[in-house]
């Protein structure tokens, strides 16, 4: 079976060779894409504040990577200010970008999940009364989290470094979609967000394909996500943590 990664492309590619390597069959096919947000002024302008604040709380490795990208005359990340990361994409991401690792707060590594529940878990444990928090996201979401934050008594502000569009497909990836359409006994749709499943469902019907849904698998990285592809009638809906190694073994399972 041919496991098709629906992450955003440059996470796509990651997540393909790192399978390719297992010995498995993966294309990517990304369900998301990304662009740079409308308003960049307002990410200038998070950069120039950073000080004031005592958490960056970036929501995905999409938040870190184009809230760098907008980094002006490459300032420097201030030495105690923290930067949370809901799992191990993200944290990869920080570190990439030159936050160190003693400043980053993140979920246990023994977590069932990678979420803003698990991250809560440990946040918690400090005081943020007073306490200023930026968090770094899309165009919206993670609000659970800063609802808890602010019932702790910190002071929680948005910036949007990114925005979400629908996919753009390349003839190759065209095809890819076309095969997967025709023959959902033969593919697995590992999914990382739910917006993948609503995307591919519109990019279904707009190619008028009919398509048996119940002969399909979705695997899929949290318990959300598999409720969105149960609902989209998924024939098989398995779920793993948002690790290689799990998202391995349950792929050589099926």
């Amino acid at each position: 079976m041919r496991v098709l990664v629906t992450r955003p492309a440059a996470q796509a590619e990651e997540w393909v060779a790192a399978l390719t390597r297992r010995g498995l069959d993966a294309v990517a096919l990304p369900l998301i894409s990304i662009a740079a947000a409308q308003d960049l002024s307002a990410v200038h302008g998070a950069w120039t504040s950073l000080s004031s604040h005592q958490l960056i709380f970036f929501v995905s490795p999409n938040a870190v990577e184009w809230f760098f990208a907008a980094r002006p005359n490459h300032q420097a990340w201030p030495p105690a200010l923290q930067a949370a990361s809901p799992g191990p994409g993200t944290s990869a991401a920080l570190l990439r970008s030159g936050v160190a690792p003693h400043l980053m707060v993140e979920p246990r590594a023994d977590a069932d999940q990678f979420d803003s529940e698990a991250l809560w878990q440990v946040l918690q444990t400090q005081r943020w009364e007073a306490a200023s928090v930026l968090v770094v996201r899309g165009d919206g979401g993670r609000d659970w989290l800063a609802e808890q934050l602010r019932s702790a008594g910190a002071l929680v502000s948005f910036v949007s470094a990114y925005r979400r569009v629908a996919p753009q497909f390349s003839n190759t990836s065209a095809a890819v979609l076309q095969t997967a359409l025709a023959t959902p006994e033969s593919h697995v749709w590992l999914f990382s967000s739910s917006e993948a499943v609503t995307n591919l469902m519109q990019l279904q019907q707009v190619q008028a394909a009919p398509v048996n849904w119940s002969l399909a698998t979705a695997l899929t990285t949290h318990p959300r996500i598999a409720q969105s592809a149960e609902a989209a009638g998924f024939g098989e809906v398995l779920s793993c943590r948002p690790t290689l190694d799990a998202v391995v073994q349950q792929l050589v399972s099926l």
